[in-house]
């Protein structure tokens, strides 16, 4: 009876739609996948705290997507509150800017000093579920496309789309495209996509908030005089600090850097020579990791090197510096940048310093599909700081300096600093307020010329990371009560919203194994995300690969289902637990020790091994299920609950997720049906 009304629905919506069904299912994928990208995206440069969560915004998505499936059958409306809530989502944010505190439950965030706006446990719901009102319109339009075709196809036309608007995103970020811009793509969308009958309701719940997005984004863009990076809202102007010019440059509304000649800056803050009295040799070669404005690079040829290569992720804020700096150091022959993570430049490099720096580099966003791994956490871990040490030559030093915050942050980095070396560190903290602090190692004990010793870690200090849990500013391995409570929250509010939507739960209750298949899917692809960043770096362009090499896997398992004979679904499953001993058994240390070329040949078998044999799983069950939507949706609904498992990782490391996968993709095995098994 469902498929029933489900394929008269979608008649009807093909007799309103002057699109044809395939074309636009690849539109209505493409712009569920690129407004997706756009909100997490925007909103992590408006409100503080999705640039540390921006793992919810991917939740509420994955319940919207879900959602807007389990919806198709249930109403023949068009689904025109989708960009109404848009509208009235960008507007709060614009009129109601929120900034989190600096630490709460034991989590360190570098942002600003004072708070505004609703705690995190009230907005970060409230940001979860609009996210999943506006995606749930595109899921819908999607969804309706399905039963007009077989599954398989349905789902080929699905992924092409979503791989395109990954695309599109990704042009968009390398061009440093406004906001304004992904407005007026999604206005169109929504032009293209909703049926413009009953006239009166189409131009007052279609046209109206649509123009009300791209005109606010239009004056956000134009007010703000911002840079957009692939990473932040870059904004800046100039200041008159005791008689110097200063740049000040902020990003996500928060202070970041400053833009200051050399001669100032170390009157102003010991802190910025302090690397160089603690070297027992004049430094001429150095590497600076996190180099930014240029301020950093500028000290550097100030203390006589005569080659600085300067690495800095993030394009525009090198782009600020080569500009505006008043030293003008990137235009010093002596200096070569590059534009990359500084973990991958270790590790990839093979030139040697006399002095490596790790200048500030605190990032203010996380790896997007990722819970909890921001840019910089792969550079502070033990086998990071030993890579550091690979790279020293005879006599050189390695340090770092910050503000720290804590006390036990300085002690955690300088006890992993003591691991890496071999001994103790210089430890000199400038200032209390604040725990400004330098750390420095030389290569050997004699390459090093500390002040007073530092005392050793004191008691309670944690342990140092490593690259299996890099979460530095985390004090312990638990998962902090601000996490758990909000995605308590965001569960109780998935239930009543499947219920409410969707009907009673039965309705999905045949498709459980495909729910934790769901599951499964999203461990295995945030160990994807964070293993090849590792491996790669944290860069927006790694990112971008990563996610489009996930759905080209899932998009190979679909072909290969739709036209050859494959194995029976209990040896696709022997073959994905294969999959997973052998992600299990590869240690990254051993990747990270190949060539490049040969590195990515491997960490791509290693990675998408599982992923394909997990789809081929899925895309057998899915072509024979009865109700295509429903299947679909459930299997979603999945996929945003093991957006919620995988904060798990803060307490087993990302290699523990392999063994939460494996548990869960035994359970769907047991809950396949019968005649699936035969």
């Amino acid at each position: 009876m469902t498929t029933q009304v489900q394929a008269a629905a979608s008649s009807d919506s093909t007799r309103d739609h002057w699109m044809a069904v395939r074309p636009r299912l690849i539109l209505a994928s493409a712009f569920m996948l690129f407004l997706e990208l756009a909100l997490i995206r925007w909103t992590g440069s408006n409100i503080v705290h999705l640039s540390y969560f921006t793992n919810f915004v991917l939740l509420g998505s994955f319940l919207g997507i879900g959602l807007g499936f389990l919806r198709v059958g249930r109403s023949r409306r068009q689904p025109y509150y989708s960009p109404v809530v848009l509208a009235v989502l960008v507007l709060v944010v614009l009129m109601f800017p929120v900034t989190v505190n600096r630490e709460t439950e034991g989590v360190l965030y570098w942002t600003s000093l004072a708070t505004t706006g609703p705690p995190a446990w009230v907005i970060l719901p409230v940001i979860f579920a609009a996210a999943a009102l506006v995606l749930m319109g595109p899921a819908e339009l999607v969804g309706r496309c399905f039963p007009e075709l077989p599954r398989l196809e349905a789902y080929r036309y699905d992924l092409i789309g979503s791989l395109s608007g990954i695309a599109l995103f990704t042009a968009l970020s390398f061009l440093s495209a406004p906001p304004v811009v992904w407005g007026v793509l999604a206005a169109v969308a929504y032009g293209l996509l909703l049926v413009p009958r009953p006239r009166v309701p189409y131009v007052l719940l279609v046209v109206v908030p649509s123009l009300l997005v791209v005109g606010l984004l239009l004056v956000e863009t134009l007010t703000a005089g911002a840079l957009w990076s692939p990473y932040y809202k870059v904004t800046y102007n100039e200041l008159d600090r005791v008689g110097v010019k200063v740049m000040n440059i902020q990003v996500n509304g928060i202070p970041h850097q400053e833009a200051v000649p050399a001669a100032a800056r170390l009157q102003w803050e010991a802190q910025y020579g302090l690397p160089y009295e603690r070297a027992a040799a004049p430094p001429k070669d150095v590497l600076i990791v996190g180099a930014g404005s240029g301020t950093d690079v500028a000290i550097a040829l100030s203390k006589g090197a005569q080659r600085v290569d300067a690495v800095e992720i993030d394009p525009k804020l090198r782009e600020l510096g080569g500009t505006y700096h008043p030293d003008h150091p990137y235009s010093d022959p002596r200096v070569t940048t590059s534009i990359t993570d500084g973990r991958a430049y270790l590790e990839q490099t093979d030139r040697k310093y006399d002095l490596i720096l790790f200048a500030l580099p605190d990032s203010l966003t996380l790896v997007s599909g990722a819970s909890s791994l921001r840019l910089e956490s792969y550079l502070f871990t033990e086998e990071a700081m030993r890579a550091a040490r690979e790279h020293l030559k005879p006599g050189g030093a390695f340090s770092m300096y910050n503000y720290y915050r804590e006390s036990w942050l300085v002690d955690r980095l300088a006890s992993t600093m003591q691991n890496a070396f071999g001994h103790k560190p210089c430890v000199d903290v400038v200032s209390q307020a604040g725990q400004q602090a330098v750390i420095t190692a030389g290569l050997t004990p004699d390459a090093q010329r500390c002040g007073p010793e530092w005392a050793g870690a004191v008691a309670g200090t944690p342990a140092p990371t490593g690259d299996d849990r890099p979460f530095l500013y985390l004090k312990d391995s638990t998962i902090p009560s601000l996490y758990i409570i909000t995605l308590g929250l965001i569960l109780i509010v998935s239930l009543l919203a499947v219920r409410v939507v969707a009907g009673p739960f039965a309705r999905m209750r045949p498709y459980a194994d495909l729910f934790l298949l769901g599951v499964g899917f999203l461990l295995l692809e945030t160990k994807s995300v964070t293993g090849f960043a590792l491996l790669f770096g944290t860069t927006w362009v790694v990112n971008a690969i990563v996610f489009a090499g996930v759905l080209v896997a899932v998009l190979a398992a679909v072909e290969v289902t739709r036209r050859f004979r494959t194995p029976p679904l209990p040896v696709m499953y022997g073959v994905l637990f294969a999959g997973l001993v052998l992600a299990w058994l590869v240690p990254n240390t051993w990747l990270l020790g190949l060539p490049v070329p040969v590195r990515v040949v491997a960490a791509v078998t290693v990675a998408f091994l599982p992923i394909f044999a997990a789809n081929v799983v899925f895309a057998k069950r899915f072509s024979e299920s009865a109700d295509a939507t429903t299947s679909f949706g459930a299997n979603l609904l999945g996929a945003m609950v093991g957006g919620c498992l995988e904060y798990l990782a803060l307490v087993v490391g990302y290699k523990g997720l392999l063994i939460v996968a494996a548990v869960l993709y035994l359970g769907a095995f047991a809950l396949l049906p019968r005649r699936a098994v035969a």
